[in-house]
């Protein structure tokens, strides 16, 4: 997907940009309007000027940018995209494994507000430098008259094409000409237009977008094939995960839509997954909170964790198994087999051995952690009903025959290796990695911890049966970069986010509370090498 996002990235600022005039010479048209009904992946703005400005009058944005740029000649302007396919290859990554390389076929309409000399000056010179640069120079430009416009091919070296055509003020820009060929049929009449879709029903949203339950039929393999890629060197493991996980999203999910709001914390970015009628039923009924308040955990999660989610369940052990047996239901019966037998693993990061055993002796709060994006130093913290049945239920690794160390309140166990641990501190277990352990004792008595965060109310209060706090340093640098032209000093960036996912009668409802949203992650993708 991050070619697809880099292309959008591009269309999304650059076009814009780059059109500073907001009168045409011609009606304007409503972009989704061109835009086929069998699109498998939608995003729209219906105010980009709107949509840049809730990032850059971010106060983070404005003390890291050099500069805020001038969003005014933006306002107005509507931008649609369109994922009309997908093409997919394996290929090599500097000899340590496969990549899987992903090139979806798309089209991005774009109604500027500007004359139409001007939209063909920025395809002519903005759009053939970026698109020259990203192929490494030396692509050859033919125009024609098409369409009743301009049209313009690009051809690398290694064949690769992309295309625009310009009518007025519109520019319609892809890498597939067929898809503009059918935004041309729908303009005609020919053929349906997406913007009969229900889901434009809405309103005081920046932006939105959708995944057509085609468009998730087509991801679930694409998801199905990465993963089994990076799931080690077991020709055996590989070939399950990309037969089976496919089989099990598209028998689960039907469609997802996105959307982004502003509000006085950031964007929130609001999906919606909805699920076939019975898995939704049955996650539903599954996944019930407990209501409790009271938490007790949030002092051992470091303050500089890199994430931490916090769930809350009225009974977490049935909850596990609902899950699992959600999961089976969605496959065949020997591939329901060996899920069951390899659901266990999961928790292994954890120092646990027998997963229903723990679940069921430890409170409705759970946490776990992990320190750095970049290693496997994961924890979870729980309360402990039972000790002796706690221990029981973890790694043989560690032995529980041996006196614990001692730190302050803390009685703590390790395996031989010394790699994994566990420690109790009065009714409060923390398990796993050592590393995370010692971490997580520590931020409770020196109180550095993840209390101290300005929105900590939000990883304790929000109404959810998971709340994910992520904390990352320098993410959002190729963002200043694209749109304040560069960072204002050498301190580090940081940003925050906050997901909520619940469950209803439809299925998963996810909210993700952020500085700069979805919308900053697409315009990042600008900044990346070789983004077409």
């Amino acid at each position: 997907m991050n070619k697809t996002l880099s292309m959008v990235g591009y269309f999304f600022l650059l076009a814009a940009v780059c059109l500073l005039v907001c009168s045409c010479s011609e009606p304007a048209i409503e972009p989704r309007n061109v835009i086929p009904a069998d699109a498998l992946i939608y995003l729209e703005t219906e105010d980009l000027g709107k949509t840049i400005s809730a990032i850059t009058d971010n106060k983070k944005f404005r003390s890291a940018a050099a500069k805020v740029p001038n969003i005014l000649p933006l306002n107005g302007m509507k931008l649609s995209i369109a994922v009309t396919g997908f093409e997919t290859k394996e290929s090599q990554a500097d000899g340590e494994g496969s990549v899987l390389n992903l090139q979806p076929h798309f089209v991005a309409v774009a109604e500027t507000n500007a004359w139409n000399y001007q939209a063909n000056s920025f395809v002519e010179n903005n759009l053939g430098e970026f698109i020259n640069d990203a192929y490494g120079g030396e692509v050859e430009l033919l125009t024609s008259t098409k369409y009743d416009g301009k049209f313009y091919t690009w051809t690398a070296n290694d064949g690769r094409k992309v295309f625009a055509l310009v009518q007025g003020s519109v520019i319609y820009f892809g890498n597939d000409i067929t898809a503009i060929e059918k935004c041309q049929a729908v303009k005609r009449s020919e053929i349906d237009s997406i913007s009969g879709n229900e889901k434009f029903a809405g309103s005081d949203r920046l932006a939105f977008g959708f995944v057509s339950p085609e468009g998730m039929a087509q991801l679930s393999n694409i998801i199905g094939v990465s993963l089994a890629i990076n799931a080690g060197e077991d020709a055996d493991i590989k070939s399950f995960i990309a037969r089976v996980l496919p089989e099990i999203l598209r028998n689960s999910v039907d469609e997802i839509s996105w959307s982004s709001v502003r509000t006085e914390s950031g964007l929130t970015d609001k999906y919606s997954i909805k699920l076939k009628n019975d898995a939704a039923a049955a996650a539903n009924i599954s996944f019930e909170k407990s209501g409790i308040t009271v938490d007790g955990l949030s002092e051992f999660v470091p303050l500089n964790a890199e994430s931490a989610t916090r769930y809350d369940l009225l009974d977490p052990k049935l909850a596990w198994q609902k899950a699992i047996e959600i999961v089976r239901s969605r496959t065949d019966a020997i591939s329901s087999n060996l899920i069951g037998l390899f659901s266990d693993s999961l928790f292994e990061p954890y120092a646990i051995s027998d997963p229903e055993r723990f679940l069921g002796q430890i409170g409705s709060r759970i946490i776990t952690l992990k320190l750095t994006a970049e290693d496997e130093s994961t924890a979870v913290i729980a309360e402990v009903k039972n000790a002796d049945e706690i221990k029981a239920s973890l790694t043989k690794d560690i032995s529980f025959t041996k006196p614990p160390e001692k730190q302050a309140d803390a009685e703590i166990w390790r395996s031989e290796d010394g790699d994994l641990s566990a420690a109790f501190i009065g009714k409060i277990i923390i398990i796993g990695d050592s590393e995370a352990v010692m971490k997580c004792l520590t931020a409770k008595q020196s109180g550095e911890n993840i209390t101290k965060l300005p929105l900590f109310d939000h990883f304790v209060s929000l109404d959810g049966v998971a709340v994910t706090s992520v904390n990352e340093t320098g993410s959002a640098i190729k963002l200043i970069e694209i749109l304040g032209g560069g960072k204002a000093s050498d301190e580090k960036l940081n940003t925050h986010s906050f997901t909520t996912t619940s469950f209803d009668q439809n299925g998963i409802n996810r909210e993700t509370l952020s500085d700069f949203g979805l919308i900053g992650r697409i315009i990042e993708q600008f900044g990346k090498e070789n983004p077409l």
